[in-house]
């Protein structure tokens, strides 16, 4: 199996092994280091004091979090391999500052100037080393071996995964023939039986078989799909394979009855509870931290207005259940940018942008005081984004379930901020709503802290702002 669900967000196995290496390999970087460092001598290096077990942790999981905030353990690196050595750089750069800021509050933590620079050494060399073999390798043994069952209009959404990055963790043996259905698959992948179902899934080692059949009342084979379970191969609807494959929910896919009966889309009070202590302690530590830059946002405004113009822009947007509420943000527009009263989404190069404007956009800092937002609770820090009320009525009426994204918080960073760029449209706002509805789905403060620290890569790489 190539994919493990963790608090109902899928994972890699090969991105958690890939991770565990990292870990590993950087936990021992820092002994190496100490080893090196005392001219060789290893007794001295492991017995040089008994917080280096502690150090080295603090090492590994700081260098780990950088990874992670970098999207090293994603498939979104489209940068080629030159593009993925410079996230591992980068990285390491975001390692070093965080680890400085560390061993200023803890000295206790510090490893010694010679030590870490040889650690960030041995470990930036293996790492990049690691890197480059798995970019090169690809190694089926992480991928799990898929047999669709249907040829026709149903399979073609598969057959438009054709990426590298699209089929990290699976590889498909073929399309099965399905009789009374007009086959629209490439003829060479399709898989005309000879023996029963489970027979051929046997010999073939296959590990999960997808359903792509058009029509279920008509030849559906119930009887080989309840031996192929019963021989412990994974059986699986369209829906539930491109909801683990791509992070979300394909529209064109789903009934009703898929809600009713699908996992997921559980709410608590115990959840709620620990989601808004989790917003709190994170927007308490990033106001902290920000608010050196919220200040120079503010002087900058300003000026560039000539103190006459307000700072904060204020907008009604739509809440949970559907409650609306006013939303913060540093002012990127002028003031008159709907002097008309009509809604409108920011458009590419949107002359109603300011200079500085189009700096804090771009750099997602005129965000920043919809902290304030998160600790009022009418917003989480991490959910669907906030929509306004005109488009919320629009988008309603034209596109099937857009309401359910209001199932729960907004959010200040969401999923499908994470997964697809701005949007500006109703096709964009369709897209945007299967990676909304995932996260409805799947939510778990697990999936909440994946975003958060990758929340760090739109940013540094200004992917997804206008």
């Amino acid at each position: 199996m190539a994919t493990l669900r963790v608090f109902k967000h899928y994972v890699k196995i090969s991105f958690l092994l890939l991770g565990a290496i990292d870990f590993l390999v950087s936990y021992l970087s820092v002994y190496a280091g100490a080893y090196l460092r005392s001219s060789g001598f290893i007794g001295e290096a492991f017995s040089l004091d008994s917080s280096l077990v502690v150090q080295a942790l603090v090492f590994a999981l700081v260098l780990i979090v950088s990874l992670m905030a970098l999207g090293l353990y994603t498939a979104r690196v489209r940068e080629g391999v030159l593009g993925y050595l410079l996230r591992v750089s980068a990285s390491y750069l975001f390692s070093i500052i965080a680890l400085a800021l560390l061993f200023y509050i803890f000295p206790n933590l510090f490893l010694g100037r010679a030590t870490l620079i040889l650690s960030i050494v041995i470990s930036f060399s293996a790492i990049s080393l690691i890197r480059l073999v798995v970019w090169f390798a690809d190694p089926e043994i992480f991928k799990r071996r898929i047999l669709v069952l249907g040829a026709g209009q149903n399979a073609k959404p598969i057959t438009e995964l054709k990426r590298k990055s699209d089929q990290i963790s699976f590889s498909i043996l073929g399309f099965i023939h399905i009789r009374g259905e007009e086959d629209i698959v490439d003829k060479s992948k399709i898989i005309m039986l000879d023996s029963s179902l489970k027979d051929y899934a046997v010999n073939n080692d296959v590990d999960e078989i997808v359903l792509a059949v058009e029509d279920r009342r008509k030849g559906f084979p119930m009887h080989d799909l309840i031996d192929c379970k019963m021989s412990g191969i994974d059986v699986l609807d369209m829906t539930s394979f491109f909801e683990r494959e791509t992070g979300k929910i394909r529209l064109d896919q789903l009934n009703p009855s898929w809600f009713v009966f699908s996992d997921g889309f559980q709410q608590s009070g115990l959840r709620d509870y620990t989601k808004r202590l989790f917003d709190i302690f994170v927007s308490v530590i990033l106001l902290i931290v920000s608010w050196p830059i919220m200040l120079l946002a503010v002087l900058a405004i300003s000026v560039e207005s000539r103190f006459k113009e307000p700072i904060l822009y204020r907008q009604i947007r739509i809440g949970e259940n559907g409650k609306p509420f006013q939303v913060l943000k540093f002012r990127s527009m002028s003031v008159d940018a709907e002097r008309d009263g009509k809604a409108r989404w920011a458009e590419k190069n949107d002359a109603r942008i300011t200079v500085v404007g189009g700096v804090i956009r771009k750099t997602r800092i005129d965000e920043l005081p919809q902290i304030l937002n998160v600790l009022r609770g009418d917003m989480s820090f991490v959910g669907p984004r906030p929509e306004r009320p005109e488009f919320v009525v629009i988008l309603s009426e034209k596109i099937p379930y857009y309401e359910e994204r209001h199932r729960v918080k907004p959010g200040v960073t969401g999923w499908a901020q994470m997964c697809y760029p701005y949007g500006s449209s109703e096709k964009d706002a369709k897209e945007k709503l299967q990676y909304d509805l995932y996260y409805v789905k799947n939510h778990s403060l697990f999936l909440d802290f994946l975003i958060i620290v990758q929340t760090a890569e739109i940013v540094l790489f200004g992917r997804g702002s206008r």
